[in-house]
């Protein structure tokens, strides 16, 4: 199968590259408004450390709340268990910045992947490192093998700017006791790591540890270990796509995480880590084109986790 995926890439953008009309960018973060939509990347990352790529995969991107996989990465390495008594595992099946469930439930986020969940997530960070958000950047250079990944400080500020709801969310959770440092450094801290900015090989190579029992192959380093990696991908499944996350479950079957920026990191245990980023955003803030990519791949390669 492993020499079928240049083909199999090269078919799908070739598919999908004049058909990118669809949806429109995260015109509420006005830096990421003015994308061209119409560009689409592919990328597949193997445990042998091959890939395979099509389209703009090289192009930079936001990665958004891709972001929050690998925050939730260090928390993991740091307090498993004790995570569980502050964010649920529970899909929300509402939108992802939702207050009137964070109020129902008393502060306490459904699921790390939404943005209440990530910023209890990013509390965890605030309480462990000196620089939080650095940590993040350092675990991404790490596991894609690319010291040049960055943030973009002008998304960062841009985000920022136009935070009040996950300033509303960080206080409100606050009021519960369950954010331990200033609401505004946390917000402040969340919206710097979404801003980090990578490509779809980048983002692929990024995930590999994630189909490979939690180690990274390039440097046979275990980030978490084999259990806290099923329990990673199985969050991914069932929480990976905001509200969408069971109908994309459905169709294609593999844990992933979806961003605003346009990105989707997908995993298929034990076999690859595949990136897809096209900016058009459907109504639930899924890249449109990016899961017609995914569909088509699991399509054309039958792989599944079912």
């Amino acid at each position: 199968m492993q020499n079928l995926y240049p083909e199999i890439t090269a078919q799908i953008y070739n598919e999908l590259k004049d058909d990118l009309h669809h949806g429109k960018p995260a015109d509420y973060i006005p830096e990421l408004a003015n994308i061209n939509q119409h560009q689409l990347g592919i990328a597949i990352a193997t445990a042998d450390g091959k890939i395979y790529s099509a389209g703009q995969a090289n192009v930079p991107f936001s990665i958004q709340s891709i972001s929050k996989v690998f925050a939730l990465t260090l928390a993991f390495q740091r307090m498993e268990k004790a995570l569980w008594l502050r964010v649920r595992k529970e899909p929300s099946g509402n939108a992802f910045n939702s207050l009137v469930q964070l109020e129902y439930e008393k502060g306490i986020p459904r699921n790390p992947f939404i943005n209440a969940g990530a910023i209890v997530i990013t509390d965890v960070l605030c309480s462990r490192f000196v620089q939080p958000e650095f940590s993040v950047l350092q675990l991404v250079r790490k596991l894609a093998q690319n010291s040049e990944i960055d943030y973009n400080m002008k998304v960062a500020k841009s985000e920022l700017l136009h935070a009040h709801r996950n300033l509303s969310i960080a206080h409100l959770i606050k009021s519960f006791g369950n954010l331990e440092n200033d609401p505004s450094q946390v917000v402040k801290t969340y919206c710097t790591h979404c801003a980090i900015q990578m490509s779809c090989i980048d983002m692929a190579k990024a995930g590999l540890y994630l189909a490979n029992h939690g180690c990274i192959p390039a440097t046979k380093e275990y980030i978490i270990d084999d259990d806290s990696t099923k329990r990673l991908n199985a969050i991914m499944l069932t929480c990976g796509a905001y509200d969408a996350a069971g109908d994309l479950a459905y169709r294609i079957g593999w844990p992933l995480k979806t961003g605003v920026g346009g990105g989707i990191l997908a995993i298929v245990p034990n076999m690859l880590s595949v990136c897809v980023w096209s900016p058009g955003l459907d109504e639930l803030g899924n890249s449109y084109s990016g899961i017609r990519a995914l569909e088509k791949l699991r399509l054309y390669t039958n792989l599944s986790v079912f």
